[in-house]
């Protein structure tokens, strides 16, 4: 089990293909599992929405995730069974039908995810808004209690199945910023020229599962409290850190 964490854009699904073609070439069965496929379906998180805070209808945070989903697939790798990979759909804000998981057997499983071996903040980290989102939707730190009370007790178990972990360290927050904006313009790029007969479609007019400026600024500002917090903790918790630059080039 290695673990790669790092914020949005910072590379992880690239080191973990890239780590799972040298193992291929070494024929060793290696299997990649992402955090985002966890997820909890569109329908879970909307009843989370209506009994807990109205936050969580947005998948990101810890408690947006099916953990138990996590464990019995990595316990069932570790069994040398085959096992269908959860896979989620991005573009419909769903998890993907299950017939549509891939089906693997592994010796290694590559794990990746944007807060994986993170601890929980302590209390007084909690009393004060990072942003116009907490401030405005979540006054009274209903949704930020929840999201801590999750990364102390099921995340943990997670995390527990780890047995090495690298982390992706971004220069700061408002790299992450720029790079989930350079994902999104190039998903809109990409979903574009498949809509066009030549393959070379033009990007105007709304796109299902796409975001504008503002509601990926919304968008990020879920994921702002942690990402800050891993890159203050994780560093000296990780067995690996790669700190990188704003060219997510290595600096040391």
């Amino acid at each position: 089990m290695l673990g790669i964490c790092g914020a949005q854009g910072s590379g992880k699904s690239t080191l973990a293909s890239a780590l799972a073609a040298r193992l291929a070439a070494r024929a060793i069965p290696c299997a990649i599992l992402s955090l985002d496929d966890l997820y909890r379906t569109r329908a879970e998180r909307q009843a989370m929405a209506r009994q807990v805070h109205p936050l969580f209808a947005t998948r990101g945070v810890p408690g947006t995730h099916d953990v138990d989903l996590g464990l019995a697939t990595i316990a069932a790798l570790r069994r040398g069974e085959s096992v269908a990979l959860p896979r989620f759909d991005k573009a419909r804000d769903d998890r993907a039908p299950s017939g549509q998981w891939p089906v693997m057997r592994a010796r290694v499983l590559i794990f990746e995810g944007w807060c994986l071996g993170l601890e929980p903040q302590s209390e007084e980290a909690l009393t004060e808004p990072v942003n116009a989102l907490e401030r405005n939707e979540d006054p009274h730190g209903i949704w930020r209690k929840a999201v801590n009370t999750a990364l102390a007790g099921p995340y943990r178990a997670l995390w527990a199945t780890l047995d090495s972990l690298i982390f992706l360290a971004a220069p700061d927050f408002e790299t992450v910023r720029i790079w989930r904006r350079e994902q999104e313009e190039q998903l809109r790029a990409r979903m574009a020229g498949d809509a066009s007969p030549r393959g070379a479609g033009s990007a105007a007019g709304p796109m299902p599962g796409l975001m504008d400026q503002t509601a990926l600024a919304r968008f990020m500002a879920h994921y702002e409290r942690l990402t800050r917090h891993a890159l203050a903790t994780l560093p000296a918790r990780a067995d690996l850190t790669l700190p990188l630059d704003r060219q997510r080039n290595l600096t040391r």
